[in-house]
């Protein structure tokens, strides 16, 4: 039973290797092997559909989030919480980094527009995150209504996800991440000063 965990894995960890050094499409099992160094019969056994295959590592990837971020907070109390996660979620955590995998969430993306099941687990995955934060805003800024905390984190994972692609896919500086960081506490900042006005009929996180 370890060994076969182990086996996926190591595929799903070649997988999102290539990703991160190519982009899309996605790799043919060939090419996964040879990354693996495992037989192409044993990745088609494990993974019998493409679609099998990215959605674990879909999987994969946003377990690899949830470790740090847990390792990370299960000390820490009040606004250091809260600062805690959104510096972590732009690589300004020098204690805990975050993951290096932006060109391969960039390709899972992609892929996601042809394939209503990547589509459906990568939603999932955003939208827990979202619901998470939500939470979390919401105890540290008890006087903000549920539905402000919702669109603020639902901000949050727009703009930190817009900023990784840019710098990902399109090149921009990393050092963009300052720039996206601050725009949060700015956005927090205009909620909890009631300078937003409110959005009537927007649930958010609904499909």
């Amino acid at each position: 039973m370890e060994n076969r965990k182990a086996q996926k894995r190591q595929i799903l960890t070649g997988v999102a290797e290539i990703f991160q050094e190519q982009g899309p499409p996605l790799p043919s099992y060939s090419q996964i092997a040879e990354k693996c160094g495992l037989s192409r019969q044993l990745i088609r056994y494990y993974f019998e559909a493409p679609d099998d295959l990215m959605c674990e590592n879909c999987d994969l990837l946003a377990e690899d989030y949830r470790m740090a971020l847990v390792n990370g907070v299960e000390t820490l109390e009040g606004p250091k919480r809260l600062k805690f996660i959104f510096d972590f979620y732009f690589d300004l955590v020098e204690e805990v980094r975050k993951p290096r995998d932006d060109r391969c969430y960039d390709a899972v993306m992609a892929l996601a527009s042809g394939s209503e099941r990547i589509r459906t687990n990568l939603r999932g995955q955003y939208t827990l995150l979202g619901q998470v934060l939500q939470l979390e805003i919401k105890m540290q800024y008890p006087d903000l209504t549920l539905e402000d905390c919702a669109e603020i984190s639902y901000l949050f994972v727009c703009i930190m996800y817009g900023h990784w692609k840019m710098s990902a896919s399109l090149g921009v500086s990393d050092d963009h991440k300052l720039i996206a960081r601050r725009s949060i506490d700015r956005i927090l900042a205009s909620f909890v000063n009631k300078d937003v006005e409110k959005l009537a009929t927007v649930r958010v996180w609904e499909t």
